[in-house]
């Protein structure tokens, strides 16, 4: 018997039990459709799945996707109390490494084509974080997953629209 939470449970429970997400399609809004109802650590990554997703999309932008569940799999190593609050943003790197991705950890997003950050959703450590893959394209910086419950690409002028304050972490991804 497995235990609920634990990462062998998970990994069971996300390839087994759950239907998976379209592989090679960005994913938008994880509390929407197959995706939120996958798990990472204690919780359905509707609630804490955010640095997974961008990593997904990081890897789908590079022509090297993966399934979620299995970078899900990977991730459980790095998560934060059980997962409760997702997983640590400092190990992206690892993440992205494992799987061959070219990236460059930096303080700020600056003029990067494509980059991972994770900031504070509201006042610092006082609220949550969120992490998301952005695009730089002419029209401004796509956003995906910018939020639980929206299924679109949302699009800003700038990454200090993304939360607020100096961000978390910020991880440059170089396509080859």
């Amino acid at each position: 018997m497995l235990i609920k939470g634990t990462k062998k449970y998970n990994l069971r429970h996300n390839t087994e039990r759950t239907e998976a997400p379209a592989e090679g399609c960005m994913i938008n809004g994880q509390g929407l459709g197959a995706v939120s109802k996958l798990r990472y650590g204690l919780c359905p990554m509707s609630f804490n799945g955010c640095e997974i997703i961008s990593v997904y999309n990081a890897l789908v932008y590079l022509n090297k996707p993966r399934p979620l569940s299995e970078i899900a799999f990977y991730m459980e190593r790095y998560r934060l109390l059980f997962g409760v609050f997702g997983c640590d943003p400092y190990k992206l790197g690892k993440v992205l490494g494992h799987y061959g991705a070219a990236f460059e950890r930096s303080e700020e997003a600056g003029d990067a084509k494509a980059f991972i950050i994770s900031y504070w959703t509201g006042r610092r450590f006082m609220s949550s974080l969120h992490t998301v893959f952005c695009v730089r394209t002419a029209r401004g910086i796509e956003v995906y997953n910018r939020y639980n419950d929206v299924p679109e690409v949302r699009t800003v002028r700038s990454a200090k629209e993304l939360g607020r304050g100096k961000p978390i972490a910020v991880y440059v991804i170089k396509k080859d």
